[in-house]
């Protein structure tokens, strides 16, 4: 396919994020560096050329700190190392060295919702007496009832469950995901302190930012007593924004938080930023990238949309005028470590809840990869073509579906034990990836992973698919190169290409185009420089995107 040839790439800009493609790198699954079936630091560090040859800008890191595990390492028990399991502070520092000298800034995860129940903080609290400045530091109430027993209210956590755990002497503290996740107190000035000390440790080591992992959750409203949340208090819709004005979710004091990080992050040369894991309804998730505020906001309207071209034109018109209502610039997602990857998810009928197919082992219903494969294909050149941030799932620029039939005794995500057995969780998308279309673990590491992966992932190898220029890869390697030459711009227009089209025109230049119909459709005219299925001709097929300039 013919490119863009002759046709400067802009140059380099201090606000390198607006535009920027990030790789998330889920790092018990990316590379096994030292041989015990996990991923580390050493084998992210061997893999970063490949990330640089594929074109992303950024990786992103999950926590790689000292952690039990109950949650992926989303436990934290010391935010300024590194857990054994991974590498240590020098493997790290080597990996950053690195990546900055292939031209990759790398984004390190903080987790200030809640630490560890290792944590020496919260071991301080729990021997500590009641109203002492040790408990001080993270959510504790007195129970209902006789002697304290009963919890402090009806709270349901994300993970299933109670939110609430007793120590024993008639208080609880709040958990609003697994009991090992104690909620942190943000009221507390010192909580807020000791974070600020976190960020500038790494920010001194050299990072270049931070993904902030539940920025909607920090603040709560914790009034006394505190009320019962009836059906409010089923919280996975509360959590991700389906239930608005919530008192545990996006009060409008987290963005003080912010505001003083954003002065802090400016302090730095060159820019560093913070991207927020908000679940924010659509309407208030621009408030947390005001100009002094965060960088970026993870768009989940846009991850959520079925495969539908008027929902996700709605989508697309919403969040580029919410962010522009503040001078931004939308961050666009398809999948990450929480979700079915888009193979899988985008092959379901609308009305199946992907939580019900995992229970399934995904035999109900039976679905097409080959269909799944197809609109994630397009997905991606729909989500790249758009104005703004995108970020890369690691696998999706393979084609990797959902692992939906682990065997129950692998499962390791703490919503399978916390709902007994009821939901599957989220191991799925994160079976370690493959490198190679052989071994133990298909290049992944010298022994059998953490995770098991289907045989059939030995044909989307990754060095199986960079000889291949018809693979989701060289898709990917190419539609990244090309969107360096895409001048940025901050609104997209509207193209009529006909019912069941999604088509719009970013400035002057590229026209995207995408077929949800059930037939092949004529393409506009225009040079066509990219497509997203495997076949030539001027007719675009169902399921497909194409990426066209003028003559």
């Amino acid at each position: 396919m013919s490119g863009l040839e002759g046709i400067p790439a802009p140059p380099p800009d201090e606000r390198w994020w607006q535009n920027a493609v990030i790789y998330e790198i889920y790092v018990r699954s990316f590379a096994d560096g030292n041989g015990d079936g996990i991923g580390d630091l050493i084998g992210i560090r061997r893999r970063l050329p490949a990330l640089a040859e594929l074109g992303v800008d950024a990786v992103w890191l999950t926590p790689f700190y000292p952690s039990p595990m109950v949650d992926g390492g989303y436990d934290v028990a010391d935010y300024c190392d590194v857990d054994p399991t991974f590498g240590t502070l020098a493997d790290f520092d080597a990996l950053l060295a690195d990546a900055h000298s292939l031209g990759l800034r790398v984004i390190v995860d903080i987790v200030p919702n809640h630490t560890s129940s290792a944590h020496p903080w919260f071991r301080r609290a729990v021997h500590a007496r009641r109203g002492s400045a040790e408990r001080e530091y993270y959510i504790f109430r007195d129970g209902r009832g006789d002697g304290g027993r009963e919890p402090p209210a009806d709270w349901v956590s994300i993970f299933g469950g109670p939110a609430w755990e007793p120590v024993g002497d008639g208080q609880w503290y709040l958990h609003l995901f697994a009991r090992e996740q104690p909620d942190l107190n943000w009221a507390n000035p010192a909580v807020r302190e000791e974070f600020e000390r976190i960020l500038c440790f790494w920010l001194d080591r050299g990072v270049d930012g931070f993904r902030i992992d539940v920025a909607h959750g920090l603040v709560k409203e914790l009034v006394d007593p505190l009320p019962a949340l009836g059906e409010l208090a089923v919280d996975q819709a509360a959590f991700r924004g389906l239930v608005t004005d919530h008192p545990l979710w996006d009060r409008d004091g987290v963005h003080e938080i912010y505001r003083r990080w954003r002065k802090i992050l400016d302090t730095y040369r060159p820019p560093r930023i913070a991207v927020a894991e908000s679940w924010a309804p659509p309407h208030r998730l621009s408030a947390y990238i005001r100009p002094d505020e965060l960088h970026q906001a993870f768009n989940f309207a846009f991850l959520r949309a079925p495969w539908n071209p008027d929902a996700l034109r709605d989508v697309i018109d919403d969040s580029l005028q919410q962010a522009g209502s503040v001078g931004a610039l939308p961050t666009w997602v398809i999948a990450n470590h929480d979700v079915v990857r888009p193979a899988s998810r985008y092959a379901l009928p609308p009305q199946v809840d992907p939580d019900a197919w995992l229970a399934s082992n995904g035999t109900f219903p039976e679905i097409d990869l080959a269909t799944g494969l197809q609109r994630a294909r397009a997905a991606a050149l729909l989500m790249l073509a758009l104005p703004g941030a995108a970020y890369v799932y690691q696998g999706d620029e393979l084609g990797l579906e959902e692992v939906a039939d682990l065997p129950a005794d692998v499962l390791a995500d703490p919503i399978w034990r916390r709902t007994g057995g009821k939901v599957k969780g989220r191991d799925g998308c994160r079976v370690p990836l493959p490198w190679e279309p052989a071994g133990p673990s298909l290049g992944f590491g010298p022994t059998s992973p953490w995770l098991p992966q289907p045989p059939q992932w030995a044909k989307k190898a990754w060095s199986v698919q960079r000889r291949d220029p018809t693979s989701t890869l060289s898709l990917y390697c190419e539609a990244l190169r090309l969107r360096r030459h895409f001048p940025p711009v901050a609104a997209v227009t509207w193209v009529d290409a006909g019912p069941q089209v999604l088509a719009f025109r970013r400035g002057e230049g590229l026209l995207c185009v995408v077929n949800f119909s059930t037939r092949p459709i004529a393409l506009p005219p225009g040079r066509l420089i990219l497509r997203s299925d495997r076949a030539d001709g001027g007719h675009l097929p169902p399921d497909t995107a194409a990426w066209l300039v003028p003559e």
